[in-house]
């Protein structure tokens, strides 16, 4: 009976897990079983997965390129401008002689951290947002629209929008500008479900409900308006502020240094940038704006302190000016010295002015003698040795000039007589100035006696006012106590005024743009190198993830190292693919292509079958395989041809009943066969069909028996074969296949040679465990096996060669030696094996 492919997989599978064809393996062979095609890491079958996932990996390469591409095209650049900002605070104030202005050191140092915390708050508040929306117009953004995305039209906008608003719902929704001619334009705007607008000229007034707008042209208006599609959107506080509060970032740069970092993102660069520039003079005048107010805080409370303690020492002052007017002393202890030293004073000076009288009498006594005669030598200077203590440069002079005289009249008189006309002449002269000596004297005792007097007063009253001064000084002094007080308060107000004055104009600017914002020529986001560094590498790892995936999947005998590595039996050849002809139905090839890749393949199997069983005596070679469709009939038929040109006479049976294909290889009737003869229907001459090779012949397998192993366990099977000995040296059976039924095994009993059909990707590696079980449970140590289908790989074939070191390989030969049916493979062909 019929049995489809999958219904065999799924029986082979079924049989492969319960062990329906033998006993559960135990002991040892357990162990075998479980290792045999076991799990581990092949190599080679990793390369050749990944080599044929290569066209695929290329594939999902450039489609994460592509992505890449995609994203870049589709995605607007981010543009991100900086700042650094210097907080510099210091006073200058300790070169001039006020250390104390500056604050010291240590202050500023603790005042570091916070004061940078602050100023990062101060920079994204409230206050600069509002000073740098007066600064900048952000409440309207122009675009222009592109073939993919649209594109900021900041400070380029061709025109400039005046509105009025008083609906809020205007905000945040876009107005369309399409220019119908160089003064016209078209505007719409959609409110809800309802479209607004219409077209007006450049200029004119655009009345709406709740609105009023005009368009205005600006310097960027160019030639091909009309060809652009603009639009304008306009923003409320809230939108601003919170395009601000994402874009923005305040971030202490260096504690240290005191510096901080202003970045701004956008889509725009030169947006970014003045945002940036702009932020920083708004913060600038933000921070001169809160000095001076803080400087003027501090002035004014000043001011009022030193009024009020003004008031106060005005009032001490005058509580002790009029005790002073009253009491005529400020400072009772210092007035007794001073009264003390001035009564000592005035007691030394008139005794000197009394010596000066005692003197001067004197000399009036001696100036009030008689006239000098000419006998007379003595003068008045000589008579007054002290005259220098007097003090009086008139007397002083007058006494030199009578002096003078003297000596005058001395000398004449040394050579004339007292009557000559010259001794009588120096005598009048001498007289004349002993007479206004004499009235000079008589003055200066005139004023010696009045200013003793006048010391002799002064020095009652001073006695006079030392007995008086306990009681002055008690209550002096308790009017001095205020007055020191309001004056100490009152300076030192006015010490701190002057300090404050002088710290402020002696501070040096406390804000230093070190890196004013640029317009970056670079986007940070997306980067392209970066972009299409993830998209090669999510492609790569898709290549990979799909290289692995099959690996694992994979689960097909490919080559022939799999086949040596997970198989007991040993390997007689590999045949390739027979590529001239698709085969509806296994045929014999071997015969019409004598030179082809299929042929030679199958002489090096025929070649290596004299080293397991020599062609000298008679053979029994069973071919079977796990399920049907690994090319069991295909091989057989064609082995039995390659052996029978080779001299030997071939006879091939088909026993597997329940599908016979061996009549279809040969486009034989299926009439009577193998079956038949079993039953003793027919003859076994009866029976045999002869192929266009004279050496080979077959029996197909008959009509198909209720029982095809009870037949082949008959006795009547052992008399065929023997009889077939008779006239035939080598036959083949194409056995059923192993997996899915038992009569294979029992021929494969018989066998000298049972040989195992493996399909390149097609036979999995689990009917490799059913083939090592096989062999272990039925003692096949002449087990061989055949890859068959196998794909071409390099120039010389199929890895090994045909002979895999056992015995015949073409690849010595090279390629010249068979010849491959011209053939040329369509593009369809060719990008199909690409992707198989």
């Amino acid at each position: 009976m019929a049995i489809s492919e999958n219904a065999e997989l799924e029986e082979l599978i079924r049989r492969t897990t319960t062990g329906a064809d033998s006993l559960p393996p135990t002991g040892s062979n357990a162990s075998e079983e479980d290792s045999d095609g076991g799990g581990s890491f092949d190599i080679g079958t990793l390369v050749l997965v990944a080599r044929k996932s290569l066209p695929w990996a290329l594939l999902l390469l450039l489609l994460g390129l592509t992505g890449s591409w995609v994203y870049l095209r589709y995605t607007k650049p981010v543009y991100k401008a900086t700042s650094v900002l210097k907080i510099d605070e210091r006073s200058d104030a300790s070169t001039i002689g006020l250390g104390a202005a500056a604050g010291g050191a240590a202050v500023e140092a603790s005042r570091s951290a916070t004061q940078l915390a602050g100023e990062v708050e101060l920079i994204k508040s409230g206050l600069t947002y509002k000073k740098l929306k007066e600064a900048i117009p952000l409440d309207i953004n122009y675009y222009t629209q592109g073939t993919v995305l649209e594109t900021e039209l900041f400070g380029t906008s061709p025109f400039r929008v005046k509105y009025t608003i008083s609906d809020q719902a205007y905000y945040n929704r876009k107005f369309n500008v399409t220019y119908t001619s160089a003064n016209t334009y078209q505007l719409t705007v959609v409110l809800g479900s309802e479209a607004l607008g219409g077209t007006y000229k450049i200029g004119q007034l655009v009345k709406l409900p709740g609105i009023q707008l005009q368009l205005l042209p600006t310097a960027s208006q160019t030639v091909g308006l009309s060809d652009a599609e603009y639009h304008f959107i306009l923003l409320d506080d809230n939108t601003i502020n919170g395009y601000l509060d994402k874009n923005l970032t305040t971030e202490i740069l260096n504690a240290n240094a005191n510096t901080i970092q202003i970045s701004f993102q956008d889509y725009n660069r030169l947006k970014a940038q003045r945002l940036v520039n702009a932020l920083d003079s708004v913060y600038r005048d933000a921070k001169v704006a809160r000095k001076q107010e803080s400087t003027e805080k501090a002035l004014a409370y000043l001011d009022q302190q030193l009024r009020e303690t003004g008031d106060s020492l005005a009032k001490a002052e005058d509580n002790l000016k009029r005790f002073v007017q009253l009491n005529g002393t400020w400072d009772a202890k210092g007035e007794l010295s001073t009264i003390t030293e001035r009564i000592a004073d005035i007691t030394k000076q008139r005794e000197e002015l009394e010596q000066k009288l005692v003197l001067l009498n004197d000399i009036e006594r001696l100036a009030r003698q008689e006239r000098l005669t000419p006998n007379d030598d003595l003068t008045v200077a000589q008579a007054v040795p002290s005259l220098a203590i007097i003090n009086d440069p008139t007397l002083s002079r007058q006494l030199e000039e009578l002096n003078s005289l003297q000596q005058d009249l001395r000398r004449v008189r040394r050579s004339s007589q007292d009557v000559t006309e010259a001794v009588q002449q120096r005598l009048a002269q001498v007289n004349f100035a002993q007479g206004a000596l004499q009235r000079q004297i008589q003055q200066a005792q005139t004023q010696l006696r009045s200013a003793i007097a006048l010391l002799n007063n002064q020095q009652g009253q001073l006695t006079g006012a030392l007995q008086a001064l306990p009681g002055k000084e008690t209550e002096l002094e308790r009017l001095k106590r205020p007055l020191e007080l309001y004056s100490a308060t009152y300076q030192n107000l006015l010490e701190k005024k002057v300090e404050y004055n002088i710290q402020n104009a002696g501070t040096t600017a406390d804000f230093q743009i070190l890196s004013p914002a640029y317009a970056p020529d670079a986007p940070i986001s997306p980067v392209r190198t970066l972009v299409y560094a993830i998209g090669a590498a999510g492609g790569l790892l898709l290549s990979l993830g799909l290289i692995g995936a099959r690996y694992l999947m994979h689960n097909t005998i490919t080559s022939v190292s799999e086949l040596e590595r997970n198989s007991k039996a040993s390997v007689l050849g590999i045949i390739p693919t027979y590529e001239k002809e698709r085969l509806s139905v296994s045929r014999m090839v071997v015969d019409k292509n004598p030179k082809s890749s299929v042929s030679e393949a199958i002489r090096s199997i025929r070649t290596n079958l004299d080293f397991i069983s020599p062609s000298n005596k008679k053979r029994l070679i069973s071919v079977t395989s796990t399920i049907s469709g690994e090319g069991k009939t295909f091989v057989t038929v064609n082995l039995g041809g390659i052996i029978a040109l080779s001299g030997q006479r071939v006879i091939i049976l088909d026993l597997d009943m329940r599908k016979p294909k061996v009549n279809l290889a040969f486009d034989a009737e299926n009439v009577r066969g193998i079956s038949t003869i079993l039953i003793d229907r027919h003859k076994v001459s009866e029976c045999i069909q002869h192929t266009s090779i004279d050496s080979l012949d077959f029996i197909s397998a008959g009509p198909t028996p209720p029982n095809p192993s009870e037949l082949i366990l008959h006795p009547r099977f052992d008399q065929m074969l023997e009889e077939l000995y008779h006239t035939y040296d080598v036959i083949l059976i194409d056995t059923p296949p192993v997996g899915l039924v038992t009569d294979g095994i029992l021929i494969m009993r018989k066998a000298d040679v049972p040989i195992y059909i493996v399909r390149a990707n097609y036979s999995r590696k689990t009917f490799l465990k059913n083939m090592n079980r096989l062999m272990r449970n039925n003692q096949f140590t002449r087990m061989c096996t055949i890859l068959n289908d196998a794909k071409a790989e390099g120039s010389y074939g199929y890895g090994y060669g045909y002979g895999y070191g056992y015995g015949y390989g073409y690849g010595s030969y090279g390629m010249g030696y068979y010849e491959e049916p011209a053939k040329k493979p369509t593009i369809g062909e060719r990008i199909k094996g690409l992707f198989s």
